[in-house]
């Protein structure tokens, strides 16, 4: 599944670095893992770099919970676009992109989520997760993300 209509939420930072720093960062799983809030590990299982139909399998945790999702990449355009269809199982969760668009100083990056979760997973997911405001959580996240994807790309 890819993104389709509005974003549930979307963010984005200025970076004084090229496009295709920023997107070489962006997909190196072990290095996007670190960046982001929730995700802890990332591997290839499918491919072992960022091209559309490659799948890497998320490990994510939140306190005392731990998930794993299964992540299709949707979109891998260096330098430009990286996004990805995320999965539990068999279940739709989320779709997540990173735009990146040149500028003078060196680019913006915009970091974007649809939350593709069925009515009845959203009920359960607080107890899956530990998250209960699932959009309040994304947005802190990709904040925090955009924070540590800046400072890596600026030093």
């Amino acid at each position: 599944m890819s993104a389709q209509g509005p974003a549930t939420i979307t963010e984005s930072v200025a970076i004084a670095a090229e496009p295709t720093a920023v997107y070489d960062l962006i997909t190196d799983l072990p290095t996007l893992a670190s960046l982001a809030e929730e995700a802890h590990t990332m591997e290839w299982q499918k491919g072992t770099s960022a091209v559309t139909g490659s799948v890497f399998k998320g490990h994510n945790r939140n306190g005392s919970k731990t998930w794993t999702t299964s992540c299709t990449v949707t979109e891998a355009e260096p330098g430009r676009t990286f996004g990805f269809a995320v999965k539990s199982s068999i279940v739709p969760i989320a779709h997540w992109r990173y735009d990146i668009t040149e500028t003078a100083g060196g680019c913006r990056v915009a970091e974007s989520t649809w939350d593709n979760r069925p009515g009845l997973l959203k009920l359960f997911a607080a107890s899956l997760t530990g998250v209960a405001d699932r959009d309040a959580a994304n947005a802190e996240n990709i904040r925090l993300t955009l924070e540590r994807l800046k400072a890596r790309a600026e030093s």
